[in-house]
């Protein structure tokens, strides 16, 4: 099948950032989610939740350079909207409607797990973040947050140069990675 290059141009463009391109993508998809979610026992919050997710996948996809379309973009939206959905109720041992047949499907198992994983490191990152504690994680996110320079950084922690607070930086990052593997760990040994 080929793709529509409008639809290209709107991959390229959520790869982009680009606001008109994420848009027309919403407008163009978001009303056919939340029917999917609101007719199969959800609710309209849950139908902005999915499809944000999914538009994470999507926008994931498209940055990653390697991702062909190969149906519509409506057919894939709703492939990863449908799963993500199933999966979700699962999760909240709610009965799983039958909601099989309803569209056209592509195989999109693949991308859920790997967005389920990176979404799993990153709440796993936030905890360790959280449990960091200060000054290191005003730090870690001065640098890698707010993209602060060292010198800036230097400047607003009270360290006498930039080389003492990139120091200072390096100990913390090593106290964040011990505190996401140990939490990693724990998490795989379950």
């Amino acid at each position: 099948m080929k793709t529509d290059p409008r639809e290209i141009a709107l991959l390229e463009g959520l790869a982009k950032n680009d606001r008109q391109a994420i848009e027309t993508i919403y407008k163009q998809h978001y009303n056919m989610v939340q029917s999917l979610i609101i007719n199969n026992n959800g609710s309209v919050d849950d139908a902005r939740d999915i499809f944000q997710e999914a538009m994470i996948v999507l926008y994931e996809k498209a940055k990653s350079g390697t991702f062909e379309l190969n149906c519509l973009l409506k057919t894939y939206l709703y492939s990863v909207c449908r799963r993500l959905w199933l999966k979700k109720l699962q999760q909240q041992q709610k009965m799983v409607p039958d909601i099989n047949g309803l569209e056209e499907m592509i195989p999109v198992e693949e991308e859920i797990d790997q967005h389920g994983q990176r979404s799993a490191a990153y709440q796993m990152m936030e905890k360790a973040m959280m449990n960091l504690g200060e000054p290191c994680r005003s730090l870690i996110d001065a640098f890698y947050l707010q993209k602060k320079s060292m010198t800036d950084i230097a400047s607003f922690f009270g360290y006498t140069n930039a080389d003492n607070a990139k120091n200072q930086k390096y100990k913390c990052l090593m106290r964040l990675k011990k505190l996401f593997f140990s939490a990693y760990k724990n998490n795989n040994n379950l």
